[in-house]
Parts: structure tokens; sequence; C-alpha cells
């Protein structure tokens, strides 16, 4: 079959065009511009790629379109596309009827921790030979791609996506994605920009819960009020799970953990499974948000795939992570640059948490470009400031979005005052390279920078590299006698 992807150099649509090659389809794909990492990937995957957005693109005609979100109503392709009646569909909707129709789909939904569940589900169960397909959104290290076609028959584990699909599907994608059994990490309002209030973006996930058969599954954290309540809506079987100390209402936790001090760069915790305990698990992934997204990996590949609790401990310290989740870029002058996703105000004290455990005797060095819709605005104002407050120094980016109005925009200046005013130390430069400069200021050797943005950054991780570089280098010039 011959598909055609508008808006293919999209992370989604990336992965999906990848996805259906290997499935042994005919792929091509427009979009206006084709960057690395996403160009050359496609490339080396076999899509053909067109330039632009044109109704030519779409000659020879395809037998399937899957127009990506990124398009608007009147994007020239979208509509010569469904205009001159060829058949079209949205990504989600080519996911379900090409990749979930004949297989158990394992949906990883919830507003933080989706992709490093995601991922670390899809590895367990790879490891412990059940072979899964995967849709995921970032690029996990032990598979160099975001996504795996896996056996037939075999689960597919995708990340639960509630944004919405398309101009003409102005729905959740992951209504689409047919869950068998499922995990819902957390609920907190996220995606203004699509759910105005939380109302709106609670009936999602209650909706999303409603279409797990009754004979599936729903792993949830019970430490969320909301997620408990939106539990109760599933037709399904739901197994709770939690650390110990999180308050848990009026639920008891059938999979629970102990989290021990972290370690030589691990994370060990003792695992209970209906108050048995199941023993030592040592991870590789810092951080107590981590050690329950872990606990909901394993009960998901344990209750929902039959796989065996100690096959799976047993290799999850191999797990190799994802990359932008507490990622090393580099060290330079005993200075260690780290890359992470964060972007909301949970996410942003967890992660500086995190790392705070993994180096214990660093000072950290905190800086943050709002860039999402979410993060621009001033949905999280108040939030933000509590967030940053574990670290010893914080950089605030101006907000990446300059469409968005003045009175709706995230108030960096106000968040800084905020953290100066509560004990903490940050700075709000004006541009890129003033941020670059607060950082390496602020940053001594043995320390840890910690680079939170749901996109680029300008590049930040690799300017930071190169002016701490360039510091060796000057301290050693100038130790030089002339």
């Amino acid at each position: 079959m011959h598909v055609h992807l508008i808006g293919v150099a999209g992370t989604g649509m990336g992965a999906l065009a990848g996805l259906l090659r290997k499935a042994g389809h005919r792929v091509t794909g427009s979009d206006t511009a084709f960057y690395p990492p996403i160009g050359p990937a496609l490339a080396s995957w076999g899509v053909e790629t067109r330039e632009g957005f044109d109704p030519a693109h779409l000659e020879p005609r395809p037998d399937l379109v899957v127009v990506g979100n990124v398009c608007r109503k009147d994007n020239p392709e979208a509509r010569a596309a469904i205009d001159g009646g060829l058949p079209y569909t949205s990504m989600p909707g080519a996911i379900e009827s090409l990749f979930l129709a004949d297989r158990p789909g394992f949906v990883v939904a919830g507003t933080h921790g989706k992709t490093t569940t995601t991922t670390l589900l899809a590895w367990l169960l790879h490891e412990t030979q059940n072979d899964p397909g995967f849709l995921v959104g970032g690029v996990p290290r032990d598979f160099g791609e975001s996504f795996r076609l896996g056996a037939a028959g075999a689960p597919f584990v995708i990340e639960g996506d509630e944004y919405d699909s398309a101009f003409f599907e102005k729905t959740p994608k992951f209504w689409r994605y047919k869950p068998h059994a499922a995990i819902l990490t957390s609920i907190e309002h996220d995606h203004v920009d699509i759910y105005p209030t939380m109302d709106a973006y609670r009936a999602a996930f209650v909706e999303f819960v409603r279409r797990i058969p009754p004979d599936g599954l729903l792993v949830a954290w019970a430490g969320d009020p909301e997620v408990r309540a939106i539990a109760k809506e599933a037709r399904c079987n739901v197994r709770f799970y939690a650390l110990a100390g999180d308050d848990c209402g009026d639920v008891v936790p059938v999979w629970s953990a102990a989290p021990a001090p972290a370690a030589q760069g691990t994370q060990p915790f003792d695992l209970f499974f209906g108050g048995s305990a199941c023993g030592r698990v040592m991870s590789p992934l810092p951080g107590l948000h981590n050690v329950r997204n872990t606990v909901a990996a394993i009960a998901l590949a344990t209750e929902g795939a039959g796989v065996g609790v100690q096959a799976l401990t047993r290799s999850l310290p191999r797990f190799g992570g994802i990359k932008r989740r507490q990622e090393l870029r580099g060290t330079a002058d005993g200075v260690h640059v780290y890359d992470d996703f964060a972007h909301h105000p949970t996410a942003v004290r967890e992660t500086i948490a995190a790392l705070r455990a993994k180096h214990p005797d660093a000072r950290l060095v905190a800086t943050f470009e709002p860039r999402s819709a979410t993060a621009s605005r001033k949905t999280h104002q108040d939030e933000y400031p509590g967030a940053f407050l574990a670290a010893d120094h914080t950089v605030l980016a101006p907000v990446g979005r300059a469409e968005i109005a003045a009175e709706q925009r995230l108030d960096v200046a106000e968040i800084a005052a905020q953290i100066r005013a509560r004990g903490g130390a940050a700075t709000t430069p004006t541009d890129l390279d003033g941020v670059v400069r607060a950082c390496v200021d602020a940053a001594r050797p043995g320390d840890v920078i910690l680079v939170m943005s749901n996109g680029a950054f300008g590049g930040i991780h690799d300017k930071l590299l190169t002016a701490l570089t360039d510091r060796v280098l000057a301290a050693r010039l100038g130790a030089v006698p002339a």
C-alpha cells in the first residue's frame, strides 16, 4: 500500500512513517522542512519526502493519506486530498486501523511520565521474549528508534497522548488506541490551548478509561486524587500502585514500593505485591517519580502480559533510558550538563529532585525555557517558584512563544522574584547568550547544570559545553607566564 503523510517531519508522524516502512508499505511524506534529526532519519528509513505543501505531491494517487495535526483546515495539500475524494485519516486513526486491529493495545496515559513508562514497559516486554511493537514520543537508547513493529499478535505499547488528532478530528489521540490494558500515571491540567478548563481536561481521561473493555486492565497511581476518581469510571479490573508514604486516600494499592537511598547511580527499592515482598529491585532511573513509573510498568507487564516479576526485575538494571530524559549531554570543566524535557511545574520539581539524589554533593544550576503552549502562559504561574526552590541557582529564559499576548504570557521576572523572596537565587537573562553566561558563571567543577525545555532551546547544550571548555582553556592560558 502507498501511504502519504502530510506533516511527516513531526516527531509522532515521522515515527509513524518509519513504522509503516517496517510494515512493508511505500511511504511518501511532505513538510515545510526536513531538519536533523528527523530529515536524515526519514531518508534512512526509505521515506520519500517532498518539501512544502502542494496538491501535486498527491500524484501518483496514494491509497491512504494521513493528515498530521500540524495541518490547518486550509492546508492546500490536505484540502486537495479531502476534496478530491482520497481515503484520509488522522495519525491515531492510521495507528488504530493498521497496527491495533488484531493485537492488544497497552496504552500509557497521564500528564507526566508517559514517555519513560512507555519505553520501559516496551523494553521489559522485549527483554522477557514478548517481542512487542511500540510507538513512543522519545528516542529509547536501547532501540535507537522510537518505534518497533514487533511480532504479530504481541502487545503493541503506545504512549497515550491526550492532545487532539487533526483539524477534522478534534478528539484526543488516545481515544483511538483501543486500549486493552492501560497505565494512568497522573492528571494535572495541561494543554490549555486544547483544554481551557480542568473539567475539559478531566473529561478526556474519563472517556479514555471507559474505553478499556471489561476484560481489560487499568494500572493507576493511587497517590493522585484525580486518578483515583477517574479510575472509578473504568469497567475493567483496576490495580492501584503507590510508594510508601504516598497519600492514597481510601484506596489500598496492590502494588507498592519502598525506596531506599540512591547509591552509585542506581535507585534501589523494595517491591511489594498484595502485601508480599517481591525483593530488592535496582533501578537505573533516578528519582522517586521514576520508581512510580517503574512499578507501573512492572504491574502491567505482570498482570497484562503474564510475565514473572523476577524476570522483569532481572532485566530492569540493563535499561538504557530515553534521550532528553535526564540525559547527560557531556561534562566540561568538571560540570555535568543534563538535558530534560520537563516543562510542567511538577515535572520540573521531580527532575531537580532526581538529579539532586544522583549528585548529592553537587550544586545544581537549573535553566528553564518556557516553550509549550501551557508553559508559556500564566496557567501555572504560582506553581513554578516552588518547583525551582531545590535548585541552588535558577536561570529563567524568555518565554519561547512571542505570539502569546502579554496579559496571558508567563511572567518569568515575577517567578525569579518569588524564588529570591523564598531564599533562592534566580536570574532572568534577556537572550540565549545571557542564559549561557549566567549558567557558566554559576557553575563550578563538580556541579550540575540542568537544562529543561520541550524545544531545542537554541542548541544551548552544546553552547554550554563549549563555554565551559573555553573557561578551562582561558584558565590554562592565564596560568602560563608571559
